[in-house]
C-alpha cells in the first residue's frame, strides 16, 4: 500500500479525461495534475523541445513525491516516453500503448482506424504500437485538427461539429474499420457523436480509459495502490490561465475543480 499521489501532466486540458477515467477506476488515489497551459500546444514543437518540456513537467511533479507518472499527452507520449522511462525513478505510463493494445485485441477484421491531432498522426506512434501489439494489422489514420477547438468550445453535438466529424470519418468508414482509436485525450467527449457517425459495427477505443486501466494494473503489480478506504482527491497546477483552465476543465472532468494553483514554472531540468 502506498499513500503517495499519482502524477499526471499534459500540455493543457485534455489530460483531464485521463483523470476522470482514473477517478472512476481508482477513487481512493490522490492525483496531482499539471497542465502546461503557458506552452500549449506541443504538437507544433520540435521533438527535442517536447522532450525538454517532458523532463521539466516530470521534475515538477517528482518534487511533490509522486509514486507513478502518467504522460497524458499524445505528442509527448510519442516522442518523449522512452526518454522519461530511462530517467525517472518511478514507473511511467503513456497514453498510446494502452489504447493500441486494446484496439489490437478488439478488432475482428484486422482493420483499425486511428484519429488524432496532425502531430500524433504524423509521428506514426499509434500505427507502430498497433503493429507491435499484433502484426499484420491494417491501420487507417486520419488527422482531425478541428476537433480540439470544437471540444474546448463545448460544441460536443453542434451541427458544425457533426458536419466536420462526418467529413473526417467518411474515409475511415469506407475503409472497413471495425475499431476506431480515439488518439487524443479531447476526443472522448465526442464519443457519442463519433459512435453514431461510425455506426453500430465499429467499436470505439478510448485511450484515456485504457490508460486508467493500465495505471491500475501497474499500481497493483508494483504494490503501489492506495490503502483500502482512502479518500483520494485531485489537486491541479497550471503554468498559465487558471480561470480558463477551470472553465473548460470542468467540462472535461465532469465536475467542479476546487483546487487550481498557478505555478511559477522553472525551466531548469532536474531529471
Amino acid at each position: 500500500m502506498d499513500e503517495r499521489a499519482i502524477g499526471i501532466w499534459d500540455s493543457g486540458l485534455g489530460g483531464l479525461t485521463v483523470v476522470r477515467a482514473m477517478q472512476a477506476r481508482l477513487p481512493g488515489e490522490r492525483i496531482l495534475y499539471f497542465g502546461d497551459t503557458a506552452r500549449v500546444p506541443y504538437g507544433t514543437k520540435g521533438a527535442e523541445t517536447v522532450r525538454r518540456f517532458a523532463r521539466q513537467n516530470s521534475a515538477f511533479l517528482l518534487e511533490k513525491g509522486v509514486k507513478l507518472m502518467v504522460v497524458a499527452c499524445n505528442t509527448a507520449s510519442a516522442v518523449a516516453l522512452d526518454d522519461l522511462a530511462g530517467r525517472l525513478p518511478v514507473p511511467v505510463v503513456g497514453v498510446i500503448a494502452p489504447g493500441a493494445r486494446a484496439a489490437a485485441a478488439a478488432t475482428a477484421s484486422g482493420i483499425v482506424g486511428v484519429i488524432g491531432t496532425p502531430a500524433t498522426i504524423q509521428s506514426g506512434a499509434y500505427a507502430g504500437a498497433l503493429q507491435a501489439a499484433r502484426g499484420g494489422l491494417s491501420v487507417e489514420s486520419r488527422a482531425c485538427p478541428l476537433f480540439v477547438p470544437l471540444v474546448e468550445e463545448g460544441w460536443l453535438d453542434h451541427p458544425a461539429t457533426r458536419l466536420i466529424a462526418g467529413e473526417y470519418l467518411a474515409p475511415l468508414a469506407a475503409s472497413g474499420v471495425d475499431t476506431l482509436v480515439l488518439g487524443c485525450t479531447h476526443y472522448p467527449l465526442l464519443a457519442p457523436l463519433l459512435a453514431e457517425i461510425m455506426g453500430e459495427g465499429v467499436r470505439l477505443v478510448d485511450s484515456a480509459a485504457e490508460t486508467a486501466r493500465e495505471v491500475a494494473r501497474r499500481l497493483a503489480a508494483d504494490g503501489l495502490l492506495a490503502p483500502e478506504g482512502a479518500a483520494g482527491g485531485l489537486e491541479c497546477f497550471v503554468s498559465d490561465l487558471p480561470l480558463r483552465f477551470r472553465q473548460v476543465g470542468e467540462l472535461f472532468l465532469g465536475r467542479r475543480i476546487d483546487a487550481i494553483q498557478l505555478v511559477d514554472f522553472q525551466t531548469k531540468e532536474k531529471v
